[in-house]
C-alpha cells in the first residue's frame, strides 16, 4: 500500500494514508484478542475463524450487534477514547451469553469526521480489552471517514460478534417455574444505556464532568465512562456448574422491558426493592433530575447488569460459581406465577 495516495481525495476530506497508520497502530492491541481459531490478520477482506467443535454435537451460531449510544458524547468531552471500545463488545457479548452461547470473535466499524490515527488506535484498543476479557478474537472491523457528514472530532463506534451453543444446551425459558430463584450479578454503574437521559439531567459539558462527588468516589466523568461489564467467564463458570433457565441482559429499558424477554407469559420476576443493590451514581440521577422510582428502573440497570434464574436448590452454589469467576451476585427475588411481567415491592 505504499503507492496508495490520491491528492484529489486527500483535498476532498479523506486521507486515505491515515488509514494506513491507523491500522499499523492498532497491530498491537488486535494481537492480544487473538485465540486459536483466528485465521486471518487484519487487513484482508473478510476475517477468519476456524470453529473449534470438540465437544459440541449441534452447533447453533448466535450474532449479537449494538453499538455504544449516546455515551460517546461524555468521551468526546473528556477526550478519554480506550474505554468506549469495552462497552461497544459488553453490549454485544452479554446479549449473545443470555441463550448459553460462547462469544467467538466480534468485529468493530468505526465511523469518524476526520481519520486521525492516534484516536483510532485509542479507541481500537478498548475493542481490544474487551475482546480479551470476553475470550473472543478481534478478527477484523472497517474504519470509514466521514467527511462533511459528521464534525472532525468526532467518530461513532458499533460492532457486532458471533458466538456458538450445543443445540442441547440451548437456555430454556419454559422450563422455568414458580419459586425459582432470581440472582443479580452486579453492573459497575450505568453501563452504555440511558444516556440521553443522564445527558440531559446533568446538562453534561466539561466543567461538570470534572465535579468531584464524595458518594461516588470519583467525579462524575470517571463515573460516567466507566465501561460496561463483561460476564462471559462468570455466566461460562455458572453453566458449567448449575442448571440455569434463564438470562437477562439489563440494558435499556431496564428491569420492566428485559426481564420478561426472559420469562414464559404465566410468571412474573418478584424483586424486592429492599434487596437491590442500587449504585450512588443513580441515586444522584434520581435526585438531581428528580426522576421517579418507576422511570429509573424502567430506563437503568440500577447496579445490576445480569439476572439469572436458577432452580432455588442451586441458588448458593450459582452464587459462589460467580464470585469464583470475579464477579459479585446475590439474590434478588423469585418467580411467581403472574402475567405482570415485572414486580417490585
Amino acid at each position: 500500500m505504499n503507492n496508495s495516495f490520491s491528492e484529489s481525495y486527500k483535498k476532498a476530506g479523506v486521507d486515505v494514508t491515515a488509514g494506513y497508520k491507523a491500522v499499523e497502530l492498532m497491530k498491537s492491541h488486535i494481537a492480544r484478542t487473538m485465540t486459536k481459531g483466528a485465521l486471518s490478520g487484519i487487513g484482508g477482506f473478510g476475517g477468519l475463524f476456524e470453529l473449534d467443535m470438540t465437544g459440541i454435537q449441534k452447533p447453533v451460531l448466535v450474532s449479537g450487534t449494538d453499538g455504544v449510544g449516546t455515551k460517546i458524547k461524555i468521551a468526546f468531552i473528556l477526550d478519554k477514547h480506550d474505554t468506549v471500545g469495552i462497552d461497544c463488545v459488553a453490549m454485544c457479548v452479554n446479549d449473545i451469553i443470555c441463550c448459553g452461547a460462547k462469544p467467538q470473535f466480534f468485529l468493530d466499524y468505526i465511523a469518524c469526521g476526520k481519520n486521525i490515527p492516534e484516536k483510532i488506535a485509542q479507541i481500537v484498543s478498548g475493542v481490544a480489552e474487551g475482546c480479551v476479557q470476553a475470550e473472543c478474537a478481534l478478527i477484523g472491523g472497517e474504519t470509514a471517514e466521514h467527511p462533511g457528514l459528521m464534525p472532525e472530532d468526532e467518530y461513532d463506534l458499533a460492532g457486532f460478534s458471533v458466538g456458538v451453543v450445543d443445540k442441547s444446551k440451548i437456555l430454556q425459558p419454559d422450563t422455568q417455574k414458580a419459586g425459582d430463584v432470581l440472582i443479580a450479578i452486579k453492573s459497575s454503574g450505568v453501563h452504555s444505556n440511558g444516556f440521553s437521559l443522564v445527558r440531559n439531567v446533568f446538562d453534561v459539558n466539561e466543567k461538570n464532568l470534572a465535579v468531584h462527588f464524595d458518594d461516588l468516589g470519583a467525579t462524575l466523568g470517571e463515573t460516567l465512562l466507566t465501561p460496561t461489564r463483561i460476564y462471559v467467564k462468570a455466566i461460562m463458570k455458572l453453566i458449567d456448574t448449575v442448571t440455569v433457565k434463564s438470562i437477562s441482559h439489563i440494558t435499556g429499558g431496564g428491569f420492566y422491558e428485559n426481564i420478561p424477554r426472559a420469562l414464559p407469559k404465566n410468571l412474573a420476576a418478584k424483586i424486592e426493592r429492599n434487596a437491590v443493590q442500587v449504585l450512588p451514581i443513580f441515586d444522584l440521577i434520581a435526585r438531581t433530575g428528580n426522576i421517579p422510582e418507576r422511570d429509573m428502573f424502567n430506563t437503568f440497570n440500577m447496579g445490576v447488569g445480569m439476572i439469572v434464574s436458577v432452580d432455588k436448590n442451586d441458588a448458593d452454589k450459582a452464587i459462589a460459581a460467580i464470585k469464583t469467576a470475579g464477579e459479585d451476585a446475590y439474590v434478588l427475588g423469585e418467580l411467581v406465577e403472574s402475567e405482570d411481567g415485572v414486580i417490585i415491592c
